[in-house]
């Protein structure tokens, strides 16, 4: 055995090497505080900045409404605000019920990790969120990947699960819209699937929520209320506060309830937040001018930036595809340095070989900004 490097008899010399190792890859995160025009992130709809919510916010405030919770929401967490936005919530996204949860990627990992059965198989697609993974890693049911997007795919493999001696449920999770891509899944195919083989369709409708559908219900809209769909509904992207919502049959609710470590051993989400999440779904349905808004910036972008070789999606997420890891991050910081807010996105984010800049449109953008950022893509691009 060879002598033992100083960083190895530290208390954090694994980590130090582990850091080291991720640093030489050019894969060493940091944090970055915000500058530039805002490109990157997911207040698709400006709300989070908007006055109305702000007010909201002051209301409750004045009201009472407390800023912390206190407790998980099985002692004495449980708010009427809470209580009050999902009862809003499933009426409004037409679900039977709808369970509040403090993050997306905590409900995200809730559901996996405890609706699946031992037994059951859950389906994923190849390109669903790492809190899925998380989830499913955390889970007691069997899992399987399929090909991104392709509803045959999936089938195929319940099939063969089926042909090997499965008994069980099949669980199919998926996003609506997904977050790297800007692309959709074909959800009316996939609740075909699910139906036709007794399963259970699970669709992530974070980056949808409040973007698409009749008064911002998501692309899944048409699909709530179905005892065998359950989504995910983030608030802090285009709802622009915070926090996430599982909408569903009642028993799926009343399971996670009593079954789902993530929601029992938490402190519930803050009240005050619930209150501005319950304002936000207010404004979806009045001021849809939001939508019709972004829509049209969308448009823009797509005209303005194809010849840059940014790719069209018909949504709000628009993926420069680059390949190369180094070249990716070159590009992303030139264009920081010209002022734009855009993140080189790398593996494992997202598949080896698909390094992109990921393009996010919002209403604190306008045409004359996507007209610049065009420019200047043009002359940092070969």
């Amino acid at each position: 055995m060879g002598p033992v490097s100083p960083d190895a008899r530290s208390f954090w010399g694994e980590h130090r090497q582990d850091l080291r190792a991720i640093d030489q890859q050019a894969r060493l995160r940091r944090l970055q505080p915000r500058t530039g025009v805002d490109f990157s992130s997911n207040d698709y709809l400006a709300l989070s900045r908007s006055q109305r919510l702000r007010d909201a916010v002051g209301a409750a405030l004045a009201r009472g409404v407390s800023i912390g919770s206190g407790g998980s929401r099985l002692l004495r967490g449980n708010d009427p605000e809470h209580e009050a936005l999902e009862a809003e919530a499933a009426t409004f996204f037409g679900s039977e019920t709808a369970l509040f949860f403090a993050s997306g990627f905590a409900a995200n990992a809730a559901l996996l990790a405890t609706l699946p059965q031992r037994g059951d198989l859950v389906v994923h697609d190849a390109l669903v969120h790492a809190s899925a993974y998380e989830g499913m890693r955390l889970g007691r049911a069997e899992t399987r990947s399929a090909t991104h997007n392709d509803a045959d795919a999936i089938e195929s493999v319940i099939a063969q699960w089926r042909s090997t001696g499965g008994t069980g449920r099949p669980w199919i999770a998926v996003e609506s819209l997904y977050s790297m891509d800007g692309d959709r899944a074909p959800l009316a195919d996939l609740l075909d699937v699910a139906t036709r083989h007794d399963g259970i369709l699970l669709i992530d409708e974070a980056h949808a929520t409040g973007v698409f559908g009749t008064d911002g219900r998501g692309l899944a809209g048409s699909l709530e209320g179905r005892e065998n769909v359950v989504t995910l509904r983030t608030c802090g992207k285009a709802l622009g506060s915070e926090g996430a919502l599982l909408c569903g049959p009642a028993i799926a609710r009343d399971f996670l309830v009593n079954r789902a470590r993530g929601f029992i051993f938490s402190t519930a989400p803050s009240p005050l937040m619930a209150s501005a999440v319950r304002e936000g779904l207010r404004m979806l349905t009045d001021e849809p001018e939001r939508r019709t808004r972004l829509a049209a910036l969308v448009a823009h972008a797509e005209h303005i930036l194809a010849p840059c070789g940014v790719t069209p999606t018909g949504s709000q997420i628009l993926p420069l595809m680059i390949g190369d890891d180094a070249a990716t991050m070159r590009v992303a910081a030139a264009v920081q340095t010209a002022g734009f807010d855009i993140r080189g996105i790398r593996p494992p984010t997202v598949p080896a070989g698909t390094a992109r800049l990921r393009i996010s449109l919002t209403l604190n953008v306008d045409e004359a900004d996507i007209d610049r950022l065009a420019e200047t893509l043009r002359e940092i691009l070969p």
